[in-house]
């Protein structure tokens, strides 16, 4: 096998601070989501808005419309960093955080000394999607707090990312690899 085989052969890698700096836009529009459902349609009693209500009362959530629901900022946000996260899924090399990284930020950087393999970063993307689709089917379907604890939860992930370099995302792919679950070429068919 020739040399060019081989690098065509091996993954590449991708500088690590590229997933960490769009985690930190991303964890950053979490908080916001976050702040919008604490403060909107997913966290609110009926009492809150209206004081002829006995105190707690009805979940404002159960009494709005599908389409109120779909309206909410908290939901609409929390819709866009889902639709983020699938581009990051189905095309990392043409998603909006990894291109300004690759094209404003990585200019001005010394390159980076290691590269790390794609996938684990693309498989946290993933989780990033599953954990943000819940929190939206969840606020469709009127369950107060389900929006606001998905996005917080996606957030921690975030944060914990762009602050310390731990992705969750990352290291659950590697224990799914360990698992042989994920990331190993399956055996030829006899």
């Amino acid at each position: 096998m020739r040399v060019s085989e081989t690098a065509a052969a091996a993954p590449r890698g991708i500088d690590p601070r590229g997933p960490r700096f769009g985690a930190a836009i991303t964890s950053v529009l979490l908080l916001v989501v976050v702040f919008l459902g604490l403060t909107g349609l997913s966290t609110s009693r009926v009492s809150d808005i209206d004081p002829g209500f006995v105190i707690g009362g009805p979940w404002l959530i159960s009494l709005a419309t599908p389409l109120e629901r779909f309206l909410d900022p908290a939901f609409l946000l929390l819709l866009l960093v889902a639709l983020l996260f699938l581009w990051g899924v189905l095309s990392p090399r043409t998603a909006p955080w990894g291109v300004l990284y690759r094209k404003v930020i990585a200019p001005r950087l010394a390159p980076p000394t290691e590269l790390e393999d794609p996938r684990p970063p693309r498989f946290a993307q993933g989780v990033g999607l599953f954990v943000s689709v819940i929190g939206l089917v969840l606020h469709l379907l009127g369950v107060p707090w389900g929006l606001t604890i998905a996005a917080a939860a996606a957030f921690v992930a975030a944060f914990l990312n762009a602050v310390f370099g731990l992705c969750l995302g990352c290291q659950l792919y590697l224990l799914l690899q360990r698992a042989g679950i994920v990331g190993r070429a399956r055996p030829a068919a006899a």
